[in-house]
């Protein structure tokens, strides 16, 4: 099929992008003590270099005590780590790149370290890891609040640094996922409910302190999924009616951009269509919105922290709903890890050049 939708440029206030091509955040624990290095800032630039539209970085977390779980993923606050995103960010730009850093908070999710203990309360809406599964603490109002300021302040500090939107990541079974999953979030207060509206207010007030804390025209994207890490099946929202009334206040909370996370992009969302969670949230909000999921590559991404190999894969069927109009960006996650030409070997009809996904690629940063 043809690669034209693929190489379109797109605007959304004032991000603009020469192609479609996303760069997925994927987590890199190679920052020592949160901070970010020339290393990392090398990474992303020849990613820039090399034609990726948007590049939006692996989750860095927000200035909580324990919204790590792993001493080497970057912080977004303090003197030197500020410094180290303000190099990755030149040398971006020196690139010819435009990126996002991903906000984090990774909440009640079980330290994979057995090194090293977060210096800090565990937070989450309830205290629970999974569903039944005690971890930490049930946070306080106070702690809701601080966290909500440390999103905006770590908002503010990516524009005055120079980076061209940011992404708060609100997927996966962390902290912001967790206030949405009925599984994980069993407060009595404003912040839980039956309903995912209910369950949302916590998002929708750091969208609001994010939007308030950048102006009207900084472009916002929020990172979303159905899939918890702790739970593949689990689902937020059943039906198109529960999907809308889950995004709808977050759009009206200053969210531009929805990017909707799937272990594999071509699966249909719901019965009776074949559009994708992408795809359902643009047709219901109208907002642009980023399809990710095993893209390019054969398997899916879970499966490569068992070990499993991937090879280089058709893009007709992401090619044929990127025409029909039923998203605006694809993010590409392994298939950029493995190779920063990938965007360019696409672009250039270089198929036989395109570099299967090792594992070993995950203990690498090049």
């Amino acid at each position: 099929m043809s690669l034209d939708s693929l190489f379109r440029p797109f605007q959304c206030k004032t991000l603009k992008l020469p192609n479609r091509v996303v760069m997925a955040p994927m987590t890199r624990s190679f920052s020592p003590n949160g901070i970010p290095t020339e290393k990392v800032a090398e990474y992303y630039q020849r990613r820039a270099a090399a034609a990726v539209g948007l590049i939006v970085s692996e989750g860095t977390v927000i200035e909580r005590p324990a919204s790590s779980n792993d001493p080497n993923v970057p912080r977004f606050w303090g003197e030197d780590a500020l410094s180290g995103w303000k190099k990755v960010i030149d040398q971006v730009h020196q690139a010819g790149g435009v990126m996002a850093p991903q906000l984090w908070h990774m909440g009640a999710v079980r330290n994979r370290r057995t090194d090293w203990v977060p210096p800090g309360p565990i937070d989450g809406p309830s205290g629970l890891s999974s569903p039944g599964k005690n971890y930490g603490e049930a946070m306080s109002d106070a702690a809701v609040a601080d966290t909500i300021a440390a999103f905006a302040r770590a908002a503010a500090d990516a524009q005055a640094l120079g980076f061209d939107a940011i992404e708060l990541h609100g997927a996966h079974g962390y902290l912001i996922d967790q206030f949405f999953w009925e599984g994980t979030n069993r407060r009595s207060d404003g912040y839980g409910g039956a309903t995912i509206v209910q369950r949302g207010r916590f998002a929708a007030e750091i969208l609001r302190a994010v939007r308030t804390a950048v102006g009207p025209d900084y472009p916002v994207i929020i990172r979303l999924s159905q899939w918890k890490q702790q739970d593949f099946a689990a689902r937020l929202a059943r039906t198109p009616q529960e999907m809308e009334a889950w995004l709808r206040p977050l759009a009206d909370a200053g969210a531009d951009i929805f990017h909707c996370s799937q272990r594999r992009f071509w699966e249909p969302e719901f019965e009776g269509s074949d559009l994708n969670f992408a795809g359902w949230a643009k047709k219901l909000i109208g907002k642009p919105t980023i399809t990710v999921g095993s893209v390019g590559l054969s398997g899916e991404f879970i499966a490569a922290f068992g070990g499993e190999s991937s090879q280089p894969a058709s893009l007709d069927e992401l090619l044929r709903r990127l025409d029909r109009g039923d998203f605006d960006l694809v993010a590409v996650g392994r298939a950029l890890l493995t190779d920063p030409l990938w965007v360019q070997k696409v672009r250039d009809g270089r198929h036989a050049e395109l570099l299967d996904f090792s594992p070993a690629s995950l203990g690498t940063l090049f």
